[in-house]
């Protein structure tokens, strides 16, 4: 009975870091968002961010679109604008691929999207890839406030639940 028990715990755990290449849970807003030190530091990595926009979005936006993620020792990548209107980013049931560098992290737990501008934008999922780390994906899927970072936390600084996030 133990070891039946003991069994289908076991293949419940990997059934779930099997698929937790993904974060389901809700973003939130963060007013009080500062960013860290990001001058620029010897050491660099070079990051992979995918924004798919929802295809309930907006058919496109002008809106400004910052970007800051990092992990829990304070290594952060901020980005203050990925969007080019002119270039056609963020329309409608799209997907943008932008190159960030920045300093070199660990597992990365935290990420913020900032918007700024009247269209609006509702963003689906943003990824991060790193060659080193693996990938993570961020789901949103839902419109961002205007003027206040918005996503998720979910670092081991207390009350997060870093269990629920990993890399692929």
């Amino acid at each position: 009975m133990v070891k039946g028990v003991v069994f289908i715990f076991l293949s419940l755990c990997l059934f779930i870091y099997a698929d937790a290449d993904s974060v389901d849970l809700q973003p939130h807003e963060l007013p009080s968002f500062d960013l860290k030190n990001t001058k620029q530091i010897s050491s660099s990595c070079s990051f992979t961010v995918s924004i798919k926009t929802s295809c309930s979005s907006k058919s496109y936006t002008r809106d400004a679109i910052s970007i800051a993620f990092g992990d829990a020792y304070g290594n952060e990548v901020y980005a203050p604008r990925i969007d080019d209107p002119s270039s056609g980013a963020f329309e409608r049931c799209s997907t943008d691929t932008f190159k960030i560098s920045g300093p070199c992290t660990y597992r990365i737990c935290y990420l913020y999207l900032l918007r700024r501008g009247s269209d609006g934008w509702k963003p689906e999922s943003v990824k991060i890839s790193e060659p080193h780390l693996g990938t993570i994906t961020f789901k949103y899927n839902r419109f961002l406030p205007n003027g206040v970072w918005y996503g998720f936390d979910l670092c081991s600084n207390g009350d997060n639940n870093q269990d629920s996030i990993s890399s692929v």
